[in-house]
C-alpha cells in the first residue's frame, strides 16, 4: 500500500522576523545588553542632536554681510559667507579666480564618472585625470605662458592648496610606493638595502619635522643658485613621507600572495616585470585597497601641517580668519566649516574604495 503524499505549502516568515520589526529585533534589542544599549543611545541622541540643531540651523544666521547680521544667538554663518573667496582661494588675484574654478571642473569632470559602474570610458578618464589634469592644472595655476598672468605660489591657499598637495602627493606617492616595495622584497642585496633605508628613516620621524627639513634644510644641499619655492619643497617631503607608508602597504599585499602565482608566471617565459605588471601586482593592490585608501586620507588630513612653513591651506585661511577683530565669537562656525570639508572629500574617498573593493571582488573576501 503506498503512502499519501501530501503538499507542502511554504507559509510566509512571520511578521516579527522580516521588515522593520524585524531589523529592530534583530540589531538593537536582541539581547538585554544591546535593549540598554539602545535606550543608552536613543537618550544621548535627544539630549545632544535638538540643541545642535538649534544653534546650527533654527536659531543661525544665514544673511549678511557683517557680524552685525548675526543676532539671533545661534551660529553665524554670515561669517562663512562673508570669507568664502579666502576659504576656496587663498589669496589668488580675484580676476584670475576662473583659472583655479576650471581646475575645480577638469578634477569633477574626471573623477565624478568614476563613481559610476554604467558610464563608459572610465578607464581614459582615469589616465586623464592622472597625466593630463595635473599638467593643465600646473599651467592654469601657475600661469607664465600662453599668455596667462603669472600667479606666485606664495598667494595659493584655501581649499585650492589643499587640493593641490592631496592629490599631487597620492599621484606620486603609489607609484613611489610600488616601487620601493618590489625594491624591498629584491633579491639583489644594493637594491634591498637603499629601499629598507629609505622607507625606516622617512617613517621613523614625524612629518611636521619633514616639512622643517624640506623648508629648512633642502636649500643648503642644493647647488649654488639653485633654489625651490616653498611649495615645491612642501610637495618634496610629503611625497617622500607618505611614499614610504605606501610601501609598507603594498608589501604586505605582495606578501599575501603565494609564491605559486610568481613561479607560474616564471614556468610560462614572463620576466619579472612582466610577471609583477600582469599577475602578482593586480592581486596586490587588489587586497591592499582599503590600506591604500587609509594612507590617501591620511595624507589628505597631513596636509594642514603646511600651516608650519607658512602656508595656507584651508584649515590655516580659517584660523587666519577668525582671529579678525571684525569677527567676533565665530571661531566655532569656522572650525566647523572646515572640518565638513574635510570630511565631505575623506568620505568621498572612503565610498570609492568600497565600491571598488566590490567590484574587484574575486574570492577573496572572508
Amino acid at each position: 500500500m503506498r503512502g499519501e503524499f501530501k503538499e507542502i505549502v511554504a507559509f510566509a516568515p512571520p511578521a516579527s522576523t522580516t521588515g522593520a520589526i524585524g531589523w529592530l529585533r534583530q540589531n538593537l534589542l536582541s539581547s538585554p545588553f544591546n535593549v540598554l544599549m539602545t535606550i543608552f543611545s536613543a537618550y544621548l541622541i535627544l539630549k545632544l542632536v535638538p540643541p545642535v540643531l538649534d544653534w546650527a540651523v533654527f536659531s543661525a544666521d544665514f544673511i549678511g554681510k557683517d557680524q552685525s547680521a548675526c543676532t539671533s544667538g545661534g551660529a553665524c554663518w554670515v561669517f562663512i559667507g562673508a570669507r568664502l573667496d579666502l576659504f576656496i582661494y587663498g589669496f589668488y588675484p580675484f580676476d584670475q579666480y576662473w583659472r583655479v574654478n576650471w581646475m575645480f571642473a577638469l578634477l569633477a569632470f574626471t573623477f565624478v564618472p568614476q563613481f559610476f559602474d554604467a558610464f563608459p570610458y572610465k578607464k581614459l578618464f582615469g589616465l586623464i585625470a592622472l597625466i593630463v589634469v595635473p599638467v593643465v592644472a600646473y599651467v592654469l595655476l601657475l600661469g607664465g605662458s600662453f599668455g596667462l598672468q603669472p600667479v606666485d605660489t606664495n598667494k595659493w591657499g584655501g581649499l585650492m592648496l589643499t587640493l593641490v598637495l592631496a592629490y599631487v602627493g597620492i599621484v606620486a606617492a603609489l607609484p613611489i610606493g610600488v616601487i620601493l616595495a618590489l625594491g624591498r622584497q629584491s633579491k639583489m642585496p644594493v637594491i634591498r638595502t637603499i629601499c629598507i633605508c629609505f622607507i625606516e628613516l622617512w617613517r621613523g620621524v614625524p612629518l611636521i619635522s619633514v616639512l622643517f627639513m624640506a623648508s629648512v634644510m633642502l636649500p643648503l644641499f642644493l647647488p649654488e643658485g639653485m633654489n625651490f619655492n616653498k611649495l615645491l619643497r612642501a610637495l618634496i617631503g610629503i611625497v617622500m613621507f607618505q611614499s614610504a607608508y605606501m610601501a609598507e602597504v603594498v608589501r604586505g599585499g605582495l606578501q599575501a600572495i603565494p609564491r605559486g602565482q610568481s613561479e607560474a608566471a616564471s614556468a610560462l617565459g614572463l620576466s619579472y616585470w612582466k610577471s609583477m605588471g600582469l599577475v602578482v601586482l593586480p592581486q596586490a593592490l587588489k587586497l591592499v585597497i582599503p590600506g591604500i585608501v587609509n594612507t590617501f586620507i591620511a595624507l589628505f588630513k597631513d596636509t594642514t601641517l603646511v600651516l608650519i612653513i607658512g602656508l595656507l591651506d584651508i584649515l590655516a585661511s580659517v584660523q587666519s580668519a577668525i582671529v579678525d577683530p571684525a569677527w567676533r565669537q565665530v571661531s566655532t562656525e569656522g572650525y566647523v566649516f572646515a572640518a565638513f570639508s574635510f570630511w565631505v572629500f575623506c568620505f568621498g574617498i572612503s565610498r570609492y574604495s568600497q565600491a571598488l573593493e566590490r567590484k574587484l571582488h574575486t574570492g577573496h573576501k572572508r
